[in-house]
C-alpha cells in the first residue's frame, strides 16, 4: 500500500513538473474544476390514485449530502410538495425569487414549473426532505435540464 501511494506521488509530481512553464521559470498554477455532489432521490410509496384515473401518488427522500446542488430539473405536469425533514435548502422556481427553507418548513411546485436551484446550503451538515408528487402515472417525476 505505502509503494503504491509513493508511485502514485512520484507520478503526480512528474506530472506536475512536466506542465511546468520553462520560459516564465514560475510554477504552474493548477485548476480544478469540481462539481458539488448531487442529491439522491429514494421512492417509498407509489400508488395509483382510485379515485383521480391516471394520477399517481408518490413519496420519497431527497437526499442532499453537505454541500449537495441539484441539476436545474422539471418534474414533467407534476404537483410536488417538498417538507424540510433536517437541515437548510435554499431553492428557486424560474420567475420566483429564491427562498430559504428550514427544518419544519415546505414549499410547493405548480405543474411544468422549472426547478432552476435546490441545494443544501450546510458545506458540513446534511439535508432531507420528503417530497411527494401527484403526476401522471408512468411519467418520470424529474427530468434533469440537458447541457450544453
Amino acid at each position: 500500500m505505502i509503494r503504491v501511494r509513493s508511485a502514485l506521488a512520484a507520478g503526480l509530481v512528474a506530472s506536475v513538473a512536466a506542465c511546468a512553464a520553462p520560459a516564465t521559470g514560475r510554477a504552474p498554477v493548477a485548476t480544478v474544476t469540481t462539481q458539488p455532489p448531487a442529491e439522491t432521490l429514494k421512492p417509498l410509496l407509489e400508488q395509483a390514485l382510485p379515485n383521480v384515473k391516471g394520477k399517481t401518488f408518490t413519496s420519497a427522500i431527497a437526499d442532499f449530502p453537505p454541500a449537495a446542488r441539484a441539476v436545474p430539473h422539471r418534474h414533467g405536469t407534476a404537483f410536488v410538495y417538498a417538507y424540510v425533514l433536517e437541515g437548510t435548502v435554499r431553492s428557486q422556481i424560474e420567475g420566483e425569487p429564491v427562498r430559504t427553507y428550514r427544518q419544519g418548513e415546505s414549499w410547493v411546485e405548480p405543474p411544468g414549473a422549472h426547478h432552476v436551484l435546490t441545494e443544501n446550503t450546510s458545506r458540513t451538515d446534511p439535508a432531507k426532505l420528503l417530497v411527494v408528487f401527484i403526476s401522471d402515472t408512468g411519467a418520470e417525476l424529474k427530468v434533469d435540464d440537458r447541457h450544453g
